[in-house]
């Protein structure tokens, strides 16, 4: 790792704790609240469209810009790491489109299920403090979330619920009548509460029904299970879910600039895109309850509440930051264990998932991420090449388009004849591109 954000890493570990601090409890380890958040002054490194010039990669316009033209997408950003170091950051299209804003690749985008990797990584670290156990369960007398509302339950098998059921979406839980984290009235009615709900009601109304399967014995996709995972982080570890994550995961290796979205375009945070749906998509009801039709991706869909399992944002460079410690390879050091991360990475049988990822094989690990006017892609080849891609618009395939985005980044990626040596972080360290990146803000 480069001197300079070697020192800066110490520095930050130093105010922080850099790690995890706890003390015994009654049952299970619990984290001290005492740790000193960075600067507001600190940022995450910043890698402006102009570093990326490179000859070896002239052709990576034309295939975005055609790519985009074709699916309708406003705006993108794509970061490339080639073993290890960051060698192509750009932004195509616009931010705001509106305003003419171009993308830079320090523009942040919500990155749906990406977020489920960045609780995986979370929940590994508490493993491998000892706090918990990928075999504790998660309900009951003897599970982590044994107090109200979550020791009411209907179903007995809940308490066969463990930790690595969550991760895995082998819970019990199905999407056979919807997804209940994008169901808030139909929660709402049920609990006869008002609008809007939270994680803790959605939680609490799925418990009040009876499981699909019992826990472990297949994987369904479940966003509801990341939203328990979030709870458990925050019961054992004394903070709140997004607080221990930065403090634990993403502060220690130099990314400030990622938080839990908002839903709304008045809570657009600083440097955020706008987000853009297909044409003629039709709007839906408010999840505040203000009886008004909204776009889903303003005021549709609740980011804060899907927190753990979708609602983390961040930019491509520093998403792929996260990558590359958490990717097995040599650099830059991982922040987890050689034995997590290869638990991550090899789902328990087959039908099932890996750990937060979406995919894992011997050739690639993937993840991918889709939310109304979010489409998101990261990948980590075993040739050493690691890439991000974020869209600030989503088209009417859905999550299907993922398959779409590979491909073209396997077409840029293939007519790279020649890799650089260089690391865009270190430049981008090295050099003062403050004034740059101000002019390109303003």
């Amino acid at each position: 790792m480069h001197i300079k954000r070697t020192l800066l890493y110490l520095l930050i570990g130093i105010i922080t704790g850099f790690g995890i601090k706890y003390t015994t409890g009654p049952s299970i380890k619990t984290f001290g609240t005492d740790h000193i958040p960075p600067s507001p002054m600190i940022n995450s490194i910043r890698i402006p469209n102009t570093l990326s010039n490179d000859s070896a990669f002239m052709h990576v316009e034309q295939q975005m810009s055609r790519f985009m033209n074709r699916w309708e997408l406003m705006g993108a950003s794509v970061a490339i790491a080639k073993d290890g170091q960051v060698v192509y950051a750009r932004g195509f299209g616009y931010s705001d489109a509106e305003n003419e804003i171009p993308v830079e690749p320090y523009h942040l985008f919500r990155t749906a299920s990406i977020s489920k990797l960045i609780t995986a990584a979370g929940i590994m670290k508490l493993v491998e403090e000892g706090v918990i156990s990928l075999d504790d369960y998660v309900f009951g007398e003897e599970g982590i979330l044994n107090y109200a509302p979550y020791d009411q339950y209907r179903d007995r098998n809940v308490e066969r619920i463990q930790v690595i059921h969550l991760l895995n979406h082998s819970g019990g839980w199905t999407n056979r009548w919807g997804d209940p984290m994008f169901m808030p009235q139909v929660v709402a009615r049920r609990l006869g509460k008002d609008l809007p709900v939270n994680d803790e009601d959605i939680i609490t109304f799925m418990l009040a029904r009876p499981l699909h399967f019992r826990p472990g014995t297949m994987s369904a996709y479940s966003n509801l299970g990341y939203a328990i995972l979030g709870k458990v982080i925050e019961t054992v570890s004394g903070e709140t879910y997004e607080s221990f994550i930065n403090h634990n995961i993403l502060y220690p290796i130099g990314v400030y600039d990622m938080r839990i979205g908002g839903s709304f375009l008045e809570e657009r945070a600083d440097l955020e895109v706008k987000y853009y749906e297909p044409e003629n998509t039709p709007l839906v009801d408010d999840f505040m309850g203000f009886e008004t039709q909204v776009p889903r991706s303003y005021g549709g869909n609740d980011i804060e509440t899907l927190g753990a399992a979708g609602g983390w944002i961040g930019s491509a460079t520093d998403i792929l930051q996260f990558l590359l410690v958490i990717d097995g390879m040599p650099y830059p050091e991982d922040i987890l264990t050689k034995e997590s991360i290869e638990i991550m990475t090899t789902p328990v049988s087959v039908g099932f998932q890996p750990l937060g990822w979406r995919g894992a094989n011997s050739r690639q690990w993937f993840r991918t991420g889709t939310l109304s006017g979010t489409s998101t892609l990261m990948v980590r080849r075993d040739d050493g090449i690691s890439y991000v891609l974020l869209f600030n618009s989503n088209t009417w395939k859905g999550p299907m388009l993922a398959t779409d985005i590979r491909q073209l980044m396997d077409r840029v990626i293939s007519r790279v004849d020649e890799w650089p040596e260089y690391d865009l972080f270190q430049i981008a360290s090295n050099s003062d591109i403050e004034s740059l990146i101000a002019n390109s803000i303003n």
